[in-house]
């Protein structure tokens, strides 16, 4: 199968050696995202905007994939506290249509550059 490298400039350039997304058959692995404003490339403040920001990102992604956020099966969201989970939810329920993709929170010590949240995902497109 080819392996195709999704990129946007509506989301964060990758800060590290990894891409934004892969898209290998029907299937786009999704990179996670944290707070970045993709212009300044800087954290948003606070956690109700990380939220948002990281959502808006993602969407970016699976956009430029080809996709909608309605074809996101899995999401692994990672916070430095676990109190914030509650407003996760609010944001998903707002972002993602039902029926909601599969999801994993998992409490963390630390993120890249000082995030207070971060989500990953897996979406199928087409098929």
């Amino acid at each position: 199968m080819t392996k195709t490298i999704i990129a946007t400039s509506n989301a964060p350039t990758a800060i590290g050696s990894y891409s934004q997304a892969v898209k290998v058959g029907d299937t786009v692995y999704l990179s996670g995202q944290i707070g970045l404003d993709p212009v300044s490339m800087q954290m948003v403040e606070g956690v109700d905007a990380q939220i948002a920001r990281v959502f808006d990102n993602l969407k970016a992604v699976v956009e430029a994939a080809g996709g909608s956020l309605s074809d996101v099966v899995k999401l692994n969201v990672y916070l430095t506290d676990l109190a914030n989970f509650a407003k996760v939810n609010i944001a998903m329920a707002k972002y993602f249509p039902e029926p909601f993709p599969a999801r994993a929170a998992v409490g963390v010590a630390a993120l890249p550059r000082g995030a207070l949240v971060e989500v990953d995902g897996v979406m199928v497109i087409g098929g």
